[in-house]
């Protein structure tokens, strides 16, 4: 690399878009579209999915089972949506562990990976598992995670996991044993890689103060994560115990969701276990999977500086017709939080955390935020009706609350979609070790070309 270019690198120029750039993507993007109507003509399911959302069917799994229909007079008619994780209903495992006064991450990871609920011992055993594992190779926060800090704290997480398979004597063994021993551990460290990454941005990035807290090993996962982030470690037992029922609701969701089936798909090729759970994170970090709180909440601070009263419905009811044509926040025509791939009528974890972030909300006075967020919840499925051509029902889905619940947390919007992962990575765990046991074909779903034959030209003819 001559000295000029070496320049240009280290200013950060090469990662700006130059003329040439600009008009090598003008010819590209004019050679690559694709007439939609050939979508139509060739039956293709965009998204893997018919009109009515319906997903393809591509595989199989025991790990959870949505539900969204029920079979009335033999037919099937949109229902309140249910989730079950190994056969037991999501609303019955956070009662339980509501009514007892616990925490449960824990004991619902062991449910997605071993297919049953443990018992206290078992139970007792898998927790101490995951303090041992609770922690990263010597000098690891020093050599990666503080000298490359990230603005994006999914590239930094994502960065990490690729790392740590140096750090593995057996990285590429894909036997049972040892990708379980490997998904234990990444379970473990990632409220760690996490909130260490978020400190490494607030430092360097944003000329903040760095505190590395130690994990204690006392500690449920929702406490730890609340406890490295915050300066004085200090949190109310109301705090970690609903960011413990939102992690819960995180965990899993089936196994055609997209970062979900990216697992499988990658796994699928024989694969070892960071470069399965990084493509995962890539999926996840997409705002139209994971990503979709983070634009949740900025969605909502646009609708705080535009709309004086927020008891108007009427000026609620024309920002979010603006949302739709285009005009108003990013202008993506997307209003956020609203609309399922698979749920109609309701989002069984969204209904399950509305109601822990409504007394969240009351004991740390955010009471006018939470009705903001609850009309625009009942007024945006009405407008979607008005503007759209819907082919099933529009319901908010668990993105909708889960931003205002960590903003009264004080978790910083960068750490949102870190915090889904730090929830999903136990649900892939489950799914990588699914399609490792069960050993399916790769997975190589079929493309049709609609490219012409063309005749080679020798350069100096074109």
């Amino acid at each position: 690399m001559t000295e000029n270019r070496l320049k240009s690198f280290v200013n950060g120029e090469y990662s700006e878009n130059t003329p040439q750039i600009h008009i090598l993507a003008d010819k590209m993007k004019a050679n690559s579209v694709i007439d939609s109507d050939l979508y139509v003509k060739y039956d293709v399911k965009r998204g893997l999915r018919d009109l009515d959302g319906k997903g393809v069917l591509t595989g199989l799994t025991d790990i959870s089972t949505i539900k969204q229909n029920k079979l009335v007079d033999g037919k099937l008619v949109p229902s309140e949506g249910e989730l079950y994780y190994r056969g037991y209903n999501v609303n019955d495992i956070i009662k339980g562990i509501m009514d007892d006064n616990r925490f449960g991450f824990e004991e619902v990871a062991y449910l997605l990976l071993f297919g049953e609920m443990p018992d206290s011992d078992e139970l007792e055993n898998f927790k101490e598992l995951i303090v041992k594992y609770r922690t990263l190779p010597p000098n690891f926060v020093r050599d990666v995670i503080l000298k490359a800090p990230s603005e994006d704290m999914m590239n930094s997480i994502a960065r990490s996991v690729l790392t740590l398979f140096c750090y593995d004597k057996n990285p590429n063994d894909t036997s049972i044993e040892n990708v379980l021993r490997q998904c234990i551990q990444l379970i473990s460290v990632f409220p760690l890689l996490s909130v260490y990454g978020y400190h490494a941005y607030n430092h360097y990035l944003r000329d903040k103060s760095l505190y590395i807290h130690r994990a204690d090993p006392s500690m449920s996962t929702a406490e730890v994560i609340l406890s490295l982030l915050r300066p004085d470690r200090k949190y109310t037992p109301l705090e970690a115990k609903v960011l413990d029922m939102a992690l819960i609701l995180h965990m899993e969701h089936g196994g055609g969701n997209n970062s979900t089936f990216t697992t499988h798909v990658v796994t699928s090729s024989g694969t070892d276990t960071y470069s399965t759970v990084a493509a995962a994170l890539a999926s996840l970090k997409g705002p139209k999977h994971g990503g979709a709180n983070v634009k949740v909440y900025y969605m909502f601070e646009d609708i705080k500086k535009n709309i004086k009263d927020w008891n108007d419905d009427e000026a609620i009811t024309n920002y979010l017709e603006n949302l739709l044509d285009k005009k108003a926040f990013d202008r993506k025509g997307l209003i956020y939080g609203m609309g399922h791939a698979v749920y109609t009528i309701s989002d069984p974890r969204q209904v399950i955390l509305r109601g822990s972030v409504k007394k969240l909300a009351e004991a740390e006075g955010y009471n006018e935020e939470f009705s903001l967020y609850e009309k625009v919840e009942k007024i945006a499925p009405q407008v979607i009706a008005k503007k759209r051509k819907i082919y099933k029902g529009v319901a908010a889905n668990v993105d909708f609350y889960s931003g205002l619940l960590y903003s009264m947390l004080k978790i910083p919007c960068e750490l949102y979609t870190p915090l889904f992962a730090t929830a999903r990575i136990a649900g892939w765990s489950a799914h990588r070790l699914e399609e490792l046991v069960n050993e399916g074909k790769i997975i190589r779903p079929a493309y049709m070309s609609i490219s012409k034959s063309k005749k080679y030209v020798p350069i100096a003819e074109r």
